[in-house]
């Protein structure tokens, strides 16, 4: 894009010059048809200068594509290093989901080893009382037998 900025300038320049070379050229010949030293001096100066014009343009040319392979460097150079600080941050994002999924397994062991042990007992308890039960049962039963009084209740109650 700069260049071709310049490269416009400069062809803006030069028919510029071309048309004071011209315009010259037309009055001189209006004036006298003959090319005189004068002339040719004029011309040579003409050149010079525009000789003088390109080199100057073409060095802002040079230090335009200098600045801007700078800026594109700047620029590499911050997008390597965003990359980097994206790759350290992804490193820590699977440290944690790694910490947190962890954490996460060993709660639901310890409510499981808890459970366990807490129920443990609970379920032993009521195996012994369901046992004393049935051999209570069995006691009141042979002594209904024997009494008919409590043979009525337990039919009563429907234990019978």
């Amino acid at each position: 894009m700069v260049q071709l900025i310049m490269k416009t300038l400069m062809m803006f320049f030069g028919m510029m010059l071309f048309g004071l070379l011209i315009s010259q050229a037309v009055v001189v010949e209006a004036a006298d048809s003959s090319f005189t030293q004068a002339d040719r001096d004029r011309m040579i100066r003409f050149e010079e200068t525009l000789k003088a014009v390109n080199q100057r343009i073409d060095a802002l040319n040079q230090r335009l594509d200098d600045n801007l392979k700078a800026i594109n460097q700047k620029i590499d150079d911050g997008l390597k290093a965003t990359n980097q600080r994206i790759d350290d941050l992804k490193g820590v994002i699977y440290v944690l989901i790694s910490v947190t999924m962890s954490s996460v397994l060993v709660i639901v062991g310890f409510i499981l080893w808890d459970r366990r042990t807490t129920l443990a007992p609970v379920v032993r308890t009521t195996k012994e009382l369901e046992a004393r039960t049935e051999r209570l049962e069995l006691i009141i039963k042979e002594k209904a037998e024997k009494d008919p009084e409590l043979k009525e209740a337990l039919r009563h109650a429907g234990l019978l």
